[in-house]
């Protein structure tokens, strides 16, 4: 998953990232990986915090946009740009802007769409350490003793 979200992330890119005077030519690519890093380290948060909902919630409709869990990962990205690049809030802020919630809504997008194999529900899950959504199933009825 985290190839095909690489690519994801570079495919929408543009005027965030590749066109940004804030982030010099040179580091496009480092900015590309950063901001995909920091979109997978925020959804394995989630699976390791026992967030799985909130994870089933942004995978169960196209609400990207106004999807809380999407807010986290904008600030998480948005740190890590600061961090790495030294950009002011504003700047990691209008990056985060017009990427996170387009790439969030394309993965979503993706995700539940049969005739797209490049996402999957138990691949998303898998990639994060959250298992296949069978075993997840199956440790919730083991734990209720159905």
């Amino acid at each position: 998953m985290l190839e095909n979200l690489l690519n994801l992330v570079k495919e929408h890119a543009g005027d965030a990232i590749i066109n940004n005077p804030a982030i010099p030519n040179e580091k496009n690519n480092d900015a590309i990986s950063t901001a995909t890093n920091g979109i997978m380290d925020t959804l394995k948060s989630q699976i390791s915090g026992g967030g799985l909902e909130s994870i089933t919630s942004l995978f169960s409709g196209n609400n990207a946009d106004t999807n809380p869990l999407v807010g986290q990962i904008s600030d998480n990205v948005g740190g890590q740009l600061m961090q790495k690049f030294g950009l002011d809030a504003n700047a990691a802020g209008n990056i985060v802007q017009q990427l996170v919630p387009v790439v969030m809504s394309k993965l979503v997008s993706k995700t539940n769409d049969p005739n797209d194999s490049s996402f999957n529900m138990d691949g998303v899950l898998s990639s994060l350490g959250g298992g296949n959504i069978g075993g997840i199933l199956d440790s919730v009825k083991g734990m209720f003793g159905k």
